[in-house]
C-alpha cells in the first residue's frame, strides 16, 4: 500500500509542474488577447436594429436582451457596430415599395435618433472611415448604417443618393426572396446551379452606388446575381456577413470557392460571420422541419419585415436584460424577441413543437468560436488575410456558444491570438480591411463625380 501511495505521490509530483506552466502559459495568452483586443479597433458589419429601441423610454444606452446595445459594446470592447436598416421582401407592386420604403425610413430615423438625440456623448455616426478613427480616438462607442436589401430603393433610382445622404454605407440588392433588383439565394436549387443574375434595374443601382460612395454587399444575393455585381463595380465590394460553403456545404448562404476567388481578384472583403446554422448546419431534414414549425407559429414574421425583434404593431415594453432573461436561451437574442411577441398558448405550441423536432431529428452541436475561426482560416488560406474580416448578425439570428453577444467579443480575439494570428493581422480582420474596402469606394465614388461634372 505504502509502494502504491508513493507511485501516485510521485506521479502527481510529475504532473504538477507541467499543470502548473500550462496554467502559466494559458494565462499568458490570455493576457496577451486582452492588449490586442484593447489596442485594435473592433468592428462587427451586422447588427438588426428595431426603432421600438430607440426611444426616449427604452433605448441602447440600457442594457436590454438585445444582443447589441451599448453596456454590452462596453463590456465586451466593441467599437464600432454596422446598425441595420433591414425590410423583408415583399410583393414588388408600388404599394410594397411605398410600405418598404417607410419601413426603412424609420429604421434610418432610428439611428439618428440614438446618436444625435438619445446618447451622443457615448455613440457618434461615422460617415467615412476617418470618422471612425476620430470617434474612437474621442473614447466614443460607433454606429455605421448598411442596408440589407434593396428592395426600398423600388424603381427609383434616386432612392440610392437619398439612402447616402441619411448615412447608407453598404447595400445588398436582395434578401430570401428576389427583389427587383437581384435574385436571391434562396433561389439556389439542385446542386447551386443558377440562372440569374442582376435586373437592368440593379445594374443601375450599382452603378449609382459606385458614384455616391455605398459599398456593394454580396450577403444574400444568388451566386449568379454575386458574379456579375462584381465584375459590373467599379469599387470593391463586401459580403458584410457570409461564411464558407467548402465547411458546410448545403447553405446557401455562404460563399463558395469561385465567389471567394472573384472577391479576392476585385479587392473586397468577406465578413465572415458567428451564425451558428451557417457555420456548422442542422441536418437538412431537420432546418426544413423547423422553417415548418416556424411558419406554424410566427406567421409572416417566420418569412419577412416581421423577422426581427417582434410583429409589427405589437405593444412593445421595453426588454431590460435580467439574469434569467431570454438571452439565455439556445439561440439568442432574436429567437427571444420572437417568443416575447407570443401568447401563451402559441408559446407552448412552439415549445411542443420543438421537443418533438429534437426527439426526431437532434440538433447538431451548436457552432462555437472554434468553429468561426475555422471559417476564418479556410478564407484567409484561400484568398489572403487583407481579405477577410468578422461579423455577428447578432439581433437578426446570429450567435454561436462563446459569442451569444456583443459582450462576448473579447473570446473571438482570444481564440484568433490561439491560432497564432498577430496583432497587425487581428487589426485587419476585426477592422482594417473593412475600413480599406470602405475608403477606396470612397475614393472611387469622388473620381467617378468628379469624371461626370
Amino acid at each position: 500500500m505504502k509502494h502504491l501511495i508513493a507511485l501516485s505521490l510521485s506521479a502527481a509530483l510529475l504532473i504538477t509542474p507541467q499543470a502548473s506552466l500550462a496554467q502559466s502559459n494559458d494565462a499568458a495568452l490570455i493576457a496577451k488577447a486582452h492588449k490586442i483586443h484593447d489596442r485594435v479597433i473592433t468592428l462587427d458589419t451586422h447588427n438588426d436594429i428595431e426603432p421600438s429601441n430607440f426611444t426616449a423610454d427604452c433605448n441602447y444606452t440600457m442594457r436590454l436582451t438585445t444582443q447589441v446595445n451599448i453596456p454590452k459594446m462596453i463590456e465586451g470592447g466593441m467599437d464600432v457596430s454596422f446598425m441595420i436598416v433591414y425590410v423583408g421582401q415583399g410583393p414588388l407592386t408600388p404599394e410594397g415599395y411605398d410600405d418598404a420604403y417607410k419601413q426603412a425610413i424609420a429604421k434610418f430615423d432610428a439611428i439618428h435618433r440614438l446618436t444625435e438625440q438619445i446618447a451622443p456623448d457615448k455613440i457618434g455616426l461615422a460617415l467615412t472611415p476617418e470618422d471612425v478613427i476620430r470617434l474612437h480616438k474621442a473614447g466614443k462607442k460607433i454606429a455605421v448604417i448598411g442596408v440589407e436589401n434593396g428592395y426600398p430603393i423600388g424603381l427609383d433610382v434616386k432612392r440610392v443618393k437619398e439612402f447616402y445622404d441619411r448615412g447608407a454605407r453598404y447595400m445588398s440588392l436582395a434578401h430570401n426572396g428576389n427583389s427587383q433588383l437581384a435574385d436571391s439565394n434562396t433561389g439556389e436549387k439542385d446542386g447551386y446551379s443558377y440562372n440569374n443574375g442582376l435586373s437592368p434595374e440593379g445594374r443601375e443601382v450599382i452603378a449609382e452606388m459606385n458614384k455616391w460612395g455605398i459599398m456593394v454587399d454580396l450577403s444574400h444575393p444568388a451566386k449568379g446575381s454575386n458574379l456579375e455585381a462584381i465584375r459590373l463595380s467599379k469599387a470593391p465590394v463586401i459580403a458584410s456577413h457570409s461564411a464558407i460553403r467548402a465547411l458546410a456545404p448545403n447553405v446557401s448562404r455562404d460563399m463558395d470557392d469561385e465567389q471567394l476567388l472573384a472577391l479576392k481578384k476585385n479587392g473586397g472583403v468577406i465578413q465572415v460571420v458567428g451564425f451558428a446554422s451557417y457555420l456548422k448546419p442542422d441536418s437538412p431534414e431537420r432546418t426544413e422541419a423547423l422553417t415548418k414549425l416556424r411558419e406554424q407559429v410566427f406567421g409572416d414574421m417566420a418569412r419577412g419585415g416581421g423577422r426581427r425583434g417582434g410583429a409589427e404593431g405589437a405593444a412593445h415594453s421595453c426588454p431590460v436584460e435580467s439574469a434569467s432573461g431570454p438571452q439565455a436561451r439556445r439561440g439568442g437574442g432574436a429567437m427571444a424577441g420572437f417568443l416575447n411577441t407570443l401568447s401563451a398558448d402559441k408559446r407552448a405550441e412552439y415549445e411542443k413543437g420543438m421537443a418533438e423536432i429534437d426527439a426526431k431529428y437532434p440538433p447538431a452541436p451548436r457552432a462555437n468560436v472554434k468553429d468561426l475561426i475555422d471559417h476564418v482560416d479556410y478564407a484567409v488560406k484561400k484568398i489572403g488575410i487583407d481579405h477577410v474580416g468578422l461579423a455577428s448578425d447578432f439581433d437578426g439570428g446570429g450567435g454561436i456558444d462563446g459569442w451569444n453577444s456583443t459582450a462576448e467579443s473579447f473570446n473571438v480575439t482570444l481564440e484568433l491570438v490561439r491560432r497564432g494570428y498577430s496583432e497587425e493581422q487581428i487589426g485587419k480582420l476585426w477592422s482594417g480591411n473593412l475600413l480599406r474596402v470602405w475608403g477606396e469606394v470612397d475614393k472611387v465614388a469622388k473620381q467617378l463625380q468628379k469624371a461626370q461634372k
